[in-house]
């Protein structure tokens, strides 16, 4: 049964408890991105984080199984793509712990966006474009009550650096988002995320995250012998 999703609505929770993932679908299980988002989502996921994304391919199977490499829940928001010879669709070796499935394209990354207390936004195509760029609008649409949006990577700052010289970009627009070059940096933004949070809300302090220091950290299989990607 399709669900139908409503518009985001302003942050309603005030901890960072599940986090979507957004990135391109075209690369491989060998691929730099692929590994990169596994180990993010495997980290994420054993510090107790859901992790959200869109049921393809690429990036987005490396979440769903970095998560669950660690024994992570997952969720992700999918649609049948009738008559869309360029959009990947539900992937069928990505199974979530649950999937929601929306009636279009615009539902799909509505979905995304109300699942997740954050986003991360990875190297992708026109559609992370879309993801990365609808996150932001709400972000300063609802500044001040917002949700969290981190920019993965070094690519972001040349990105933002453009976008900010050619576009009419005021001061808000530049505060609700972090770019972090690595995943050390992703675990400082997020832990700053985190405090601001809780302030915003009254909340006592809680445990940060830590580094990522687990054995498995440089040794975890991100390849499946099923997968076909």
């Amino acid at each position: 049964m399709r669900t139908q999703i409503a518009i985001p609505q302003p942050k309603q929770h005030c901890r960072i408890n599940r986090i979507a993932i957004f990135g391109s679908a075209d690369v491989d299980e060998q691929h730099p991105l692929y590994q990169e988002t596994f180990k993010l989502a495997r980290y994420l996921a054993y510090h107790h984080k859901v992790i959200v994304d869109g049921g393809g391919p690429g990036t987005m199977l490396a979440a769903t199984r970095g998560a669950q490499s660690v024994g992570g829940q997952t969720v992700t928001v999918t649609f049948d793509p009738h008559g869309m010879s360029e959009f990947e669709g539900q992937y069928a070796y990505n199974k979530p712990s649950k999937e929601i499935r929306t009636a279009n394209y615009v539902e799909r990354m509505f979905g995304l966006l109300s699942e997740a207390d954050a986003y991360i936004c990875m190297r992708g195509g026109t559609g992370t474009l879309s993801e990365w760029s609808t996150a932001w609008l709400l972000a300063h649409l609802y500044y001040g009550n917002h949700k969290p949006l981190i920019l993965y990577g070094e690519f972001w700052q040349d990105l933002m650096t453009v976008v900010i010289d050619r576009f009419l970009i005021g001061d808000k627009e530049q505060r609700v988002y972090r770019i972090v070059k690595d995943e050390a940096e992703m675990i400082v933004a997020l832990n700053e995320l985190e405090v601001e949070l809780r302030d915003r809300c009254g909340l006592p302090e809680t445990d940060q995250l830590a580094a990522d220091t687990t054995d498995s950290a440089d040794t975890t299989d991100t390849t499946d012998s099923t997968s076909t990607v």
